[in-house]
């Protein structure tokens, strides 16, 4: 038998037995984890938080970032606005998200003196991930609006329920704007639909009114390691990637855990598998179909380092149709910019900002409209930031997304009679149009800056 023959029937073989297994730890056990997957190993594996990632750059520290962030504010037209006194004095902004480990050593320094925060996890602790993403957002906001209010607050991944209960603390506190540079992609259909956006419009509310908020987000830096388009079945119910492709190659960045998560809209079900490309032994599947509706799959794995991995989509019930999926630790052979927002930024309520460089071009690795009806993104800012506490800048569309909150609360602490609408148009306006005139699919409606101050 020829040598590749006989390596593609013993990924066969590998996979009929490892979905053998699986089946019976099902029935025998029910689900194995608390996530929406299955790992085919000892441990459930955490989810996984996708923000600073290898895939936004990396960039060196340099002799002078002081006079790198005066001419970044110039650009910004920031500057200006300061002269004059406006600084974001009356405005709190509640920044959402994991990592703020260590931020009491920056209070008074990267960030505002004091500074309200609040643990939605169970166990309370805000400070619980070894990270510091959430301390670079806040350094952002504070540097371009001096005088806002900052408030933090964090959530266990997987738990919609307490990142909806953020938002609801943040505005209850009195927040005007929120901030929010985590992406999760599982939490809708990928277009902006889903119960998790709908009780998040309920809460922001739609604009109009006197506490009404603005949601800043990330775009993602999920450009190159998503896919979307319509299920295209072969004979045996797996999705075709290209003509005869039934494996999409992931490529992990290094050892740390891998989560592919697929979502979709309709009654349809899918299921996500995970093999080896080297065995073809497979490593991850989704949990089967629970009673009452779901739209989304995820399967998450611990990658052996050096290997390589194959992702297969298999139809499993309802009508077929278009879906979505994104490597979180990982690159995606297959891949598609356009579409590639993931929530909260695709939803209509959300304002998302994706990344360009300082000539303007979006950078690679920026997510991409169009999710839905609603234009998106609806606006970028240049990357990265240069932070004045670490000496690595901040880089990728987490550090796009505070931008644009920041100059909002500077505009909306001149004109504080104004609505959220008035807020979120006035900024549309002064941006700086990019690419094809008017809004474009990569740039949104262009650059964000404040207006010029008369």
């Amino acid at each position: 038998m020829p040598a590749r023959a006989s390596q593609l029937n013993s990924r066969i073989v590998h996979r009929a037995v490892a979905a053998f297994l699986l089946l019976t730890l099902c029935l025998l056990y029910g689900s194995a984890t608390s996530a929406d997957a299955i790992q085919l190993s000892a441990n459930p594996l955490e989810p996984i938080e996708d923000c600073a990632t290898p895939d936004s750059g990396t960039f060196e520290s340099i002799s002078h970032p002081e006079i790198e962030r005066k001419r970044f504010l110039a650009r910004l037209g920031v500057d200006r606005w300061h002269a004059a006194g406006i600084n974001g004095r009356g405005i709190k902004i509640a920044v959402l998200d994991s990592g703020f480990r260590g931020y009491k050593e920056q209070l008074g320094k990267a960030l505002p003196g004091q500074v309200k925060v609040h643990s939605f996890r169970s166990d309370g602790n805000i400070e619980a991930r070894d990270s510091q993403h959430g301390i670079l957002c806040g350094e952002v906001l504070h540097t371009i609006a001096p005088d806002a209010e900052l408030l933090f607050a964090n959530w266990e991944p997987d738990r919609p329920d307490q990142f909806l209960d953020a938002v609801r603390w943040a505005r209850k506190e009195g927040a005007r704007l929120v901030s929010c540079s985590l992406i999760m992609p599982s939490w809708s259909d990928g277009e902006g639909h889903g119960s998790v956006h709908e009780a998040l419009r309920s809460i922001i509310g739609e604009g109009a009114k006197t506490g009404d908020l603005i949601c800043f987000a990330s775009a993602g830096n999920t450009a190159e390691r998503h896919w979307s388009g319509p299920f295209n079945a072969d004979q045996r119910g797996r999705h075709q990637w290209a003509a005869g492709q039934i494996d999409n190659l992931i490529m992990p960045w290094g050892s740390d855990p891998v989560s592919v998560e697929m979502c979709w809209s309709g009654a349809s079900d899918y299921e996500v598998q995970i093999s080896d490309n080297a065995t073809g032994e497979l490593v991850a599947v989704s949990r089967p179909t629970e009673k009452g509706k779901r739209v989304c799959a995820i399967a998450r794995f611990n990658p052996v380092s050096g290997h390589l991995y194959q992702a297969m989509v298999r139809h499993v019930s309802g009508e077929k149709g278009n879906f979505h999926l994104v490597v979180l630790g990982g690159g995606l052979k297959y891949a598609k910019a356009q579409s590639s927002i993931p929530f909260p930024a695709d939803g209509q309520e959300v304002v998302a900002v994706g990344a360009v460089d300082e000539q303007g071009r979006r950078l690679s690795y920026s997510s991409c409209g169009p999710n839905s009806r609603q234009p998106k993104p609806d606006l970028v800012a240049a990357v990265p930031f240069y932070s004045l506490w670490r000496s690595r800048p901040f880089a990728g569309t987490s550090a796009a997304a505070p931008q644009a909150a920041g100059l909002a609360a500077v505009l909306w602490s001149r004109h504080l009679d104004w609505t959220a609408n008035q807020i979120r148009e006035a900024l549309r306006l002064s941006a700086h149009d990019l690419g094809p005139r008017g809004h474009d699919w990569e740039t949104g409606y262009g650059c964000v800056a404040l207006p010029v101050l008369k």
